[in-house]
């Protein structure tokens, strides 16, 4: 029976695809949890933490429309009001690690984002990001998509601060000691991004295209859902050939740099940011080339 199934699935996977004008809309919804329990030290507040995290979970809790056709795909967060008040400069420079829209064209293996870092933008250009999916036996619902599950495991970029943790500390509590003694107030001394992370994803086949929200693809069938390390994407609705198509396109605007390019340059910012942060530097910064 779950042969049968699994059959007509792909049947009218073959069918849909045949459409000419095939295009459809997928809207995500990502979230990120944030360990704050000992962020900041002895030295800040409950109540400062309490509002750190606070600003943090609406930085990291989005919605996301995924628009794609048979080859192509641009992912792009829905536009939404910002809260008063503002942020602060360290949590302004945490936003701007948020990816900007991202176009994935999996026939010409092409990966473009388009991204604003600090006033400035950049159109970084690479190859798609690969994963080497396992495909595994299970099988669940999302809404009406029957959806198989597939496991890879991922490497994490450097300035995904999705990711980030606290560092890890010795358990020797001399060393701990010690090094409680030279901490300094900067936020991101307590933080660190893991190496590695599993990422699981659910596919369906009932939509026959091989991508996904963000940089994630290469399955067969749309995903649906993505857990990667802290991070959850849950689809919450597709739209089949909506009767207002959308051009897909490529973006072409900023300065073109390849992923590594742009790391270093945010990794540049980091840098003067610390240094502000520290006290050492209270000019004014700029992004260097």
């Amino acid at each position: 029976m779950k042969k049968l199934t699994v059959i007509f699935i792909l049947l009218f996977s073959l069918a849909l695809t045949a459409q000419q004008d095939f295009q459809g809309k997928a809207y995500y919804q990502s979230k990120t949890t944030i360990d704050m329990k000992n962020f900041g030290g002895r030295k800040m507040s409950e109540d400062r933490k309490k509002q750190i995290a606070e600003r943090m979970k609406s930085m990291f809790e989005k919605t996301y429309v995924l628009t794609f056709n048979k080859t192509e795909s641009v992912y792009k967060e829905e536009e939404k009001l910002e809260a008063p008040g503002g942020n602060s400069r360290g949590l302004m420079m945490m936003s701007s690690f948020t990816a900007g829209k991202q176009y994935k064209n999996v026939k010409d293996q092409q990966f473009l984002q388009d991204q604003e870092f600090f006033g400035k933008q950049f159109l970084i250009k690479d190859t798609l990001p690969q994963l080497e999916w396992k495909m595994e036996s299970e099988t669940k619902q999302i809404g009406k998509y029957t959806c198989f599950k597939a496991t890879a495991v991922k490497k994490v970029d450097e300035m995904d601060f999705s990711n980030m943790r606290r560092r890890n500390r010795d358990n020797d509590e001399k060393k701990e000691v010690a090094k409680d003694s030279t901490k300094t107030d900067n936020p991101f001394d307590e933080i660190e991004v893991p190496k590695e992370v599993i990422v699981t994803a659910w596919y369906t086949p009932q939509v026959p295209i091989n991508q996904g929200p963000g940089e994630y693809w290469g399955l067969p069938g749309l995903i649906l859902e993505v857990q990667s390390g802290r991070t959850a994407i849950l689809c919450s609705k597709i739209v089949m050939n909506p009767d207002e198509k959308e051009e897909i396109k490529a973006p072409k605007k900023g300065k073109e740099v390849t992923k590594k390019e742009y790391n270093d340059i945010v990794k540049k910012k980091m840098e003067e940011m610390r240094e502000m942060y520290g006290g050492r530097n209270r000019g004014g910064t700029r992004i260097r080339h």
